[in-house]
């Protein structure tokens, strides 16, 4: 039985065929699905897409998460559903309090865009299985309000408890605290990710192949669920 995975589109989502062209390649179902329809129509997996929903007004991902489609997805979830939430989309699930923390203004105030050296700090999660804890990796990464923050106590439970899943290195791009590019839930389930993997997946379009790990880590993981 062939994996589904849908990928949310949202106004304003940028990246969402993209994404859906990660999910054909790593060899699962794309499924596109409305910001307008609770109904989920059996996917196994979502992804919350990059771009600029709602025109990112308010904050971002402020208006997205009360998008009918969202009441579904934080309830799936929470009952052990994966959900990858890529820049916009990981604004998205920091808004939906699936995850702790804001993504604000990068530091520099100006919109950055390059190829990002990361680690994988986390390979236990179910969208970084297919990497291993301290690789190194490079994937595209295109933000203005990429820089995660939280509070103290927040971001020493992410580090006591292994959830910062990415970090930036040679150069932090936003200003993110502890050079954070990525983090989970405590179950593993759900992780957002500033930089983008589904920009990383063929040597025609990425500057690599290593984003591609994002999407067959999750197809693995629910083959052997």
């Amino acid at each position: 039985m062939t994996t589904r995975v849908g990928v949310v589109t949202f106004p304003g989502s940028l990246d969402d065929r993209d994404a859906q062209r990660a999910v054909r390649l790593a060899g699962a179902e794309p499924v596109a699905l409305w910001h307008r329809d609770k109904d989920l129509h059996q996917v196994d997996a979502v992804v919350l897409p990059g771009g600029f929903s709602y025109g990112d007004y308010l904050r971002c991902g402020a208006i997205s998460r009360f998008s009918p489609v969202m009441d579904t997805i934080i309830e799936q979830a929470r009952q052990g559903m994966p959900v990858l939430g890529i820049c916009n989309g990981f604004q998205v699930l920091c808004e939906s309090h699936l995850l702790p923390g804001a993504l604000t203004r990068n530091d520099s105030l100006h919109f950055v865009c390059r190829d990002q050296k990361l680690r994988i700090e986390n390979a236990d999660t179910a969208w970084t299985s297919d990497y291993s804890s301290g690789q190194e990796i490079v994937v595209p990464l295109k933000n203005g309000e990429g820089r995660f923050v939280a509070d103290e106590h927040v971001l020493d439970e992410l580090e006591a408890e292994g959830r910062v899943v990415a970090r930036y290195l040679d150069v932090n791009p936003n200003g993110s605290y502890r050079d954070i590019a990525g983090i989970a839930n405590a179950a593993g389930n759900v992780v957002g990710l500033m930089p983008h993997p589904e920009h990383a997946v063929e040597p025609l379009t990425g500057p690599t192949t290593e984003g591609l790990g994002f999407f067959t880590s999750v197809l693995k993981q629910l083959v052997n669920a």
